[in-house]
């Protein structure tokens, strides 16, 4: 393998996840009793951190953002989270990468807990080292910040094991934790950014499919 250490976003890289993301989001917006903004570009809100949604997306003021956030959570936990699939192909390439001694994280700006309750309810737990996300006060929610606490959670020391990393992901928000972090990234075309917005950050690999990733790893 070329790299040692491979972090996963979660959300259109490893999970199709639209659906109870958006259902969530529909129910803070609700209950929140503001208009509602137009949910059809996923790329607006699958991606960013979520206070980002509530504070941009939505419009809102600090408080208030919190409160969607607050208010998401509820929904997505109780709910949403169970919405999520996996992509085909996906298991066989972790499968395929841990067999030949690659460390595996998963690296989401989405809540460390809820994370790992989705690998759980999808049965691939087992397939990653570690999974690493935001803390529920919002902070380590940015890939800059994720990318090095997922490769020390390897066992890794960023610094020195830069070059052995790389990221996956299929946003312009994990092409830029990348570049920010000078690791290497490589972007899914099957999930739900836009290829031209990762381009811009500086992505030059990108897979159709998730076999294509292994090729792209060696």
């Amino acid at each position: 393998m070329k790299y040692k250490y491979i972090l996963f976003d979660l959300d259109g890289t490893v999970t199709q996840s639209a659906q109870g993301i958006r259902a969530s989001l529909e129910h803070a917006i609700s209950q929140l009793g503001i208009q509602p903004p137009n949910l059809d570009d996923y790329t607006l809100y699958i991606g960013p951190p979520l206070i980002d949604t509530f504070l941009n997306l939505c419009g809102l003021g600090e408080e208030e953002a919190e409160r969607g956030a607050e208010l998401y959570r509820e929904f997505y936990n109780a709910h949403g989270k169970y919405m999520n699939k996996i992509y085909d192909g996906i298991p066989e390439v972790l499968a395929r990468l841990r067999s030949e001694g690659a460390k595996l994280a998963v690296c989401t700006s989405k809540y460390e807990r809820f994370a790992e309750e989705i690998l759980e309810i999808l049965g691939i737990q087992d397939s990653f080292d570690a999974v690493c996300g935001s803390n529920l006060d919002g902070s380590r929610k940015d890939k800059k910040d994720l990318i090095p606490y997922a490769v020390e959670k390897l066992g890794g020391s960023f610094e020195a094991d830069r070059n052995a990393a790389v990221m996956l992901g299929d946003t312009w928000f994990d092409a830029q934790g990348a570049r920010l972090c000078g690791v290497d990234f490589i972007g899914v075309e099957y999930g739900y950014g836009a290829i031209e917005a990762m381009r811009e950050q500086g992505a030059k690999s990108f897979a159709k499919t998730p076999p294509e990733l292994l090729s792209l790893l060696k």
